[in-house]
């Protein structure tokens, strides 16, 4: 069975949440912290390029402090528009900033087995079914491996990629190739798909994505990654996760200001090294619940942290990877709802990529019904942001001539021609085998995601890219101990 084609989110109006002078404040705020507070980088490797490009670098502490102007120009090299490839050219996401595709949500830990019901850690074959899934969906543009490859220890990352390419024909971006030997092999991955180098700097099937320290801070192997997916021309984002009121301040915009420093600092690196490189930025915060410390994704005001987070990415002039997801506990299909009005602000933004479908508990725990009921409020945001057609004719003005007063539009042609148009919903509103009520959604949602698991199959990879990846993992296995 072919993949169905996508469905990306194309909005017909926008909406801005933060004013020029907002934004100009919140570009103040990143240039100070940077030059005058700085951040802490561990990697010998990227203090060295950063010293060479005219930044302060105390080499003894591993603190770095970036001069206003070196940031100005070194973001001045960023590409505002790329394409992430994918196995089959007909899913390219083109980041032109007129779409938005999202993604699943990833670094799940455990799954509810799709055959037994029962908890366990995740594993490989959990990756493979929800990439194939992903695949099926029309809402998903690209796959995020949306747990671990917990089977495979040392090389579950590339193990991750293993699957996912071999089921899926999207995009593949991973958040958890982290060191630099993993992203040599992932490059190697990435150019097998692509079919050869020039075809992978051009379409890359594959990016990165590396989470930021906070408060102000980098992780050594990540950074050393960065750089080399970036010498390959594989788009690479950075993601900060700064947290209100224990690793960021007790404030919505002190957060915000501190994630986006560190998230520009990261891409500052990269612009140094590899000028022109694509990067996209991306701020998901969150605030420490102040009775249990727990982690809040969104809540009430932090709703602002991910639609702020896509204004300052274009102000930098790069695409941005916006937070949608709601990471919420599965005791009803009303679970999924959070990520409504999320998706809805960072889409009318002008979001060009989101992420954070199908897992709950915190974006710990993967389930057969999460990942199909989330893409529910994926379609339910589509269609609202499509706009409203009000020319002569879908005010149906004819037609209502022809009826009249106290007539019905059943038996007009119209009638069958447009209602065939409309788009509904598949997991709610559906009727019982009685015919006297209506399934629960979770089920319903649940067979969904079997019978796509049963009936679907992606076009493979070629047995030549099969043996391929084989021998990329035996010799990753070897090298990573």
């Amino acid at each position: 069975m072919s993949t169905p084609i996508l469905q990306p989110i194309t909005p017909s109006y926008q909406l801005r949440i933060l004013n020029d002078e907002q934004l100009d404040q919140f570009k103040t705020a990143t240039l100070e912290i940077l030059e005058d507070i700085g951040f802490h980088c561990p990697s010998e490797k990227a203090l060295a390029i950063y010293a060479e490009h005219g930044a302060m670098v105390d080499f003894e502490d591993q603190l770095v402090k970036l001069p206003i102007d070196l940031v100005i120009e070194a973001m001045s090299h960023a590409p505002r528009y790329y394409t992430l490839g994918a196995r089959k050219a007909e899913f390219d996401l083109n980041l032109d900033g007129k779409s938005m595709y999202c993604a699943t949500d990833g670094c799940g830990t455990e799954a509810i087995d799709f055959a037994t019901g029962r908890r366990r850690a995740s594993t490989k074959q959990d990756v493979a079914d929800t990439a194939r899934i992903a695949d099926y969906l029309s809402s998903i543009g690209f796959y995020w491996p949306m747990v671990s490859a917990q089977d495979f220890s040392l090389t579950a990352s590339l193990h991750e990629l293993d699957a996912s390419f071999n089921n899926t024909v999207k995009h593949v971006q991973t958040p958890t190739v982290v060191t630099e030997e993993e992203a040599r092999y992932a490059v190697d991955i990435a150019r097998i798909v692509a079919g050869d180098e020039a075809t992978m700097r051009a379409r890359p099937p594959l990016s990165s994505l590396i989470c930021t320290i906070a408060p102000l801070a980098h992780d050594r192997e990540s950074m050393e990654s960065a750089l080399v997916f970036a010498e390959a021309g594989l788009p690479v984002g950075f993601m900060s996760m700064a947290t209100g009121g224990s690793t960021a301040p007790a404030t919505i915009a002190g957060t915000i200001a501190l994630g986006d420093a560190e998230i520009v600092s990261a891409m500052v690196l990269i612009q140094l090294a590899y000028p022109g490189a694509p990067v996209y930025h991306s701020l998901m915060p969150g605030l420490m619940h102040p009775r249990t410390g727990a982690f809040l994704g969104a809540s009430w005001e932090a709703d602002m942290f991910y639609p702020a987070g896509v204004e300052l990415a274009h102000m930098w002039g790069v695409p941005t990877l916006a937070g949608i997801g709601t990471g919420a506990d599965t005791s009803s299909w009303e679970s999924a709802t959070g990520i409504a009005s999320n998706l809805l602000l960072c889409a009318l933004c002008g979001a060009e990529t989101g992420s954070g479908f199908g897992l709950r508990e915190t974006c710990t725990l993967l389930t057969p019904e999460a990942l199909v009921l989330d893409t529910e409020f994926y379609h339910q945001v589509r269609l609202d942001v499509e706009g409203l057609d009000t020319s002569r004719e879908a005010m149906a003005i004819d037609i209502l001539k022809k009826v009249g007063p106290r007539g019905h539009f059943l038996t007009q042609q119209h009638t069958r021609k447009q209602m065939r148009m409309l788009e509904f919903s598949d997991l709610v509103a559906q009727p019982d085998k009685a015919g006297r009520g209506y399934r629960d959604p979770i089920e319903v949602a649940v067979e969904k995601a079997e019978w796509i698991l049963e009936n679907h199959a992606p076009e493979p990879l070629t047995e030549i890219q099969q043996r391929e990846l084989n021998r990329i993992l035996l010799a990753a296995e070897r090298e990573i101990t």
